[in-house]
């Protein structure tokens, strides 16, 4: 078995078939099929159930898989070790589009700046998504709301955040959830931590009986909540890029308000990339980092 081999196929699952990763690879297709199949034969199993055009892959094929990026991460590793050359490669990021509208756009510039050959792609998702992509290696790391307490996992606290409620500019006061009585709730989909903590406010037992409009932009959900189709919850660092003159703002208990937004990653990615960007950060925010060493349901 070789790293060859095992980045072919990694491609192939990455990609969803043949055709596109020959492509990205830069190969003919039957080069990567036959690839495909020299490795079926040196490990002894079926990597994909092979149908017509298409290719689904195995319960082998999904146990090889995270073998094959845990070796293919260590092999990039030592190589940038060995050659003490600087950054590079690519680094999946994840996180809250709030995060990335409000917070990421000078520290990601500036990181660019100082290690070009480093390519970055940026994902947006709920707290949920992103967190499980870090824990799969889907993701190097992300920014998200909800530390994880997973002791596979290592965070570093950077951003403060203070959150508060938007009502269309009519709305009268908000000081209590009886104050939104009968308003639907506009949020992002299940998964999202700033939702968790909406739900927390009006009460759980109330909430169930709210009508809750999902959108997955907040650019949507400010439009909405200024035409008077329910209230919401957002950073106020978001509110304020969104320049919207028709939104009032009310605010929330100190319990509720503040939140922290962490960096996660895989406590064992040593990744060269990764440790630039954990320093970058410390640069910016002078974050004290911690390991997490539980875990619970986020």
């Amino acid at each position: 078995m070789e790293l060859a081999d095992l980045q072919i196929f990694k491609t192939v699952v990455d990609e969803g078939g043949i055709v596109k990763a020959a492509r990205k690879l830069h190969r003919v297709q039957s080069s990567v099929s036959s690839r495909i199949k020299q490795l079926e034969i040196s490990i002894g199993a079926q990597l994909f159930y092979r149908d017509k055009q298409r290719l689904f892959i195995t319960p082998s094929g999904e146990l090889l898989i995270a073998y094959a990026d845990k070796l293919l991460r260590l092999s990039e590793e030592a190589r940038s070790a060995m050659s003490g050359s600087s950054p590079h490669g690519l680094l999946k990021l994840g996180a809250l589009e709030s995060t990335t509208a409000s917070r990421l756009p000078e520290i990601l510039a500036s990181y660019h700046r100082a290690y070009p050959e480093v390519r970055i792609d940026l994902t947006s998702g709920t707290n949920d998504a992103l967190t499980a992509a870090v824990v799969d290696r889907r993701l190097d790391a992300a920014f998200v709301v909800e530390t994880p307490s997973n002791k596979a996992l290592s965070s570093q606290a950077l951003f403060s955040e203070h959150l508060v409620i938007i009502s269309s500019a009519d709305h009268p006061r908000v000081t209590r959830p009886q104050d939104v009585e009968g308003d639907s709730l506009i949020a992002f989909p299940n998964g999202c931590a700033y939702r968790r903590i909406l739900e927390r406010w009006v009460g759980a037992k109330r909430f169930s009986a709210v009508r809750v409009l999902e959108f997955s932009s907040y650019h949507a959900i400010v439009a909405c909540v200024a035409a008077g189709a329910g209230i919401a919850l957002m950073p106020e660092s978001v509110l304020a890029t969104l320049h919207h003159k028709q939104v009032a703002k009310h605010p929330l208990p100190k319990i509720h308000a503040k939140v922290v937004t962490p960096l996660i990653w895989r406590t064992d990615d040593a990744s060269a990339a990764l440790h630039a960007l954990r320093e970058e950060l410390q640069r910016h925010m002078l974050p004290k980092t911690r390991k997490i060493t539980r875990q619970t349901g986020s």
